[in-house]
């Protein structure tokens, strides 16, 4: 747990060309460059297939007999990221927790704005109940994946789906109206991310729903009847204040909630885990 990791990973974020607010033609192949940088590991195997017509990679690791399945939902701001560019993180948790994960590639925003990407993850976690008992699936999503997978539960609870056993929430955003403290009181120490930047993404995915909406901003929901969450995110992000209102709100509603916050980190730090000890820790907490 060092000082010079965290800002080493501060510096890299700090100097690279993606930006999240800007075109993005451009942002998404400099967004999926740097999410698959590093090779991934000889023994992670994927294979394309799909769930209820939805695309999806499957990921497992080799020589390893699953006992269960990770539903993973890729971070990306709604606009941005793929199932692919994703499997890195996505594989780490799968070698963690001797899982599987299935990854699944959902429309993206602003030419699919919302309800379809929550319509997406909602049909293949629909189908996956079709081979899989709930009680052996494990939701989890990062950033907007986040979001997705804390509405996916609320839109399954409506239509008398199956519940996991539980649900991880990466550097959730829930609250799509950018209202949290945390967006002015964070903005410096954030290297990558900010209020505005946020604001285009959103009104991306939004396309005039208001964003005050349950089914787009969580923390304005009934969680009551979800099944236990566990919530990271680090202090180092402007997000902070959308996993820790979550938690607040997810603990009100008498949901089973774990608030996991590292110091010093920014958005998604797991994803860093092989650079930085504290991503690797949390992997480890998690699974």
């Amino acid at each position: 747990m060092t000082a010079q990791q965290r800002d080493m990973i501060d510096q890299i974020l700090r100097d690279a060309p993606f930006d999240l607010g800007g075109d993005i033609a451009a942002q998404r192949p400099l967004l999926e460059q740097m999410l698959t940088s590093q090779p991934l590991p000889a023994d992670v195997r994927t294979m394309p297939g799909d769930l209820g017509g939805i695309p999806v990679i499957y990921i497992d690791i080799a020589d390893v007999e699953p006992r269960g399945t990770l539903f993973f939902i890729h971070g990306g701001f709604f606009a941005l990221g793929s199932a692919a560019g994703d499997v890195g993180l996505a594989s780490s948790l799968a070698r963690k927790t001797g899982m599987r994960a299935v990854s699944v590639d959902y429309r993206l925003a602003p030419e699919h704005p919302y309800p379809a990407a929550l319509q997406d993850v909602t049909a293949a976690y629909r189908a996956l109940l079709e081979q899989a008992d709930a009680d052996h699936v494990v939701v989890w999503g990062e950033s907007a994946g986040g979001n997705l997978a804390i509405e996916l539960l609320i839109a399954g609870k409506a239509e008398g789906l199956m519940m996991p056993a539980a649900a991880l929430l990466l550097s959730p955003m829930t609250d799509l109206t950018v209202t949290g403290s945390s967006y002015a009181g964070k903005a410096h120490a954030d290297p990558a991310i900010s209020a505005q930047a946020i604001r285009t993404r959103a009104a991306d995915y939004l396309a005039g729903t208001d964003p005050a909406d349950p089914l787009v901003s969580p923390i304005f929901a009934d969680l009551s009847g979800l099944p236990p969450l566990l919530i990271q995110a680090g202090s180092h992000e402007v997000l902070l204040d959308d996993a820790t209102r979550l938690a607040a709100k997810a603990a009100a509603d008498d949901v089973a909630v774990i608030l996991d916050i590292t110091p010093g980190v920014p958005h998604v730090f797991q994803a860093f885990a092989a650079l930085l000890d504290e991503g690797d820790a949390a992997l480890n907490r998690a699974a």
